[in-house]
């Protein structure tokens, strides 16, 4: 079933809605958690039951303005718009779309140059070390690019970047920012959110000049078993509850997001 609306007269299924509001939402928040960095930057979604389209808003966009009826649908093989109107940025496609194609887990794409954890990647050892509970349960999920090599305007760049995430659903940009994956905008933008407070804390013990106090293998293994809890829970996953309270929190405060 088509519904049709307005402004911007945005033809889609119930569930396509769904899924701009929820993008819309995650612009709106990065922008408040101090996740964004001008007009720059990318979140991006593949439209819900098809393979070959992606959500993006306009190039000259502020996060801050983002709307479930912002978003153009541009073609994953070519960068044109097939839905919407504004120009689509060239980094933004040139990384996404190709991660978009090559990973199946990969159908929220989230690229952000947020500042601790983009502060880690300009370091010779970027790693996020085992020294608390939210590291940990990251660890698994990262995998680290070394290689910057400037911009990325071919999408040459994002088959590569594709190739070094694998099945992981993080990656350290060296010298540049980070990327996080997920099956939902909620799972993405869940590990946007920890990823960039356990990078803050790692800096944080860091600035004090101590040695940082790192986890034993044992408690390591037993903390990436448990965490979450999910195993304790029926209905949504953590994620998902996470980001269900972030809108209601928009709600309260932005609800033209939903428009």
């Amino acid at each position: 079933m088509q519904i049709r609306v307005s402004p911007n007269n945005v033809q889609c299924s119930a569930e396509e809605w769904q899924a701009r509001i929820d993008l819309a939402a995650a612009h709106r928040l990065a922008f408040i958690q101090g996740f964004s960095e001008g007009i720059f930057n990318h979140l991006t979604l593949t439209v819900p039951g098809r393979s070959d389209h992606y959500y993006q808003i306009p190039f000259g966009m502020h996060w801050s303005e983002v709307t479930a009826s912002s978003f153009m649908e541009v073609g994953l093989d070519d960068g044109k718009v097939r839905q919407g109107s504004g120009d689509v940025e060239r980094s933004c496609y040139c990384i996404h779309a190709p991660i978009h194609k090559a990973l199946p887990h990969a159908t929220a794409v989230f690229h952000t140059h947020m500042p601790h954890a983009s502060a880690l990647t300009r370091l010779e050892d970027p790693r996020i070390k085992e020294i608390g509970q939210t590291e940990v349960g990251l660890m698994d999920a990262i995998a680290y690019d070394d290689d910057y090599s400037g911009p990325a305007f071919d999408p040459a760049e994002g088959e590569r970047l594709a190739k070094i995430i694998g099945n992981k659903t993080v990656l350290f940009m060296a010298n540049h920012g980070i990327t996080t994956l997920g099956t939902s905008v909620a799972d993405a933008y869940d590990r946007l959110y920890y990823l960039e407070r356990a990078a803050q804390v790692q800096i944080y013990a860091m600035w004090t000049g101590q040695r940082l106090k790192q986890l034993p293998a044992d408690v390591v293994e037993k903390t990436r078993g448990q965490l979450g809890g999910a195993q304790f829970y029926n209905g949504p996953s953590p994620a998902q509850r996470h980001f269900d309270a972030l809108k209601r929190l928009l709600d309260r405060t932005e609800p033209d997001y939903k428009n």
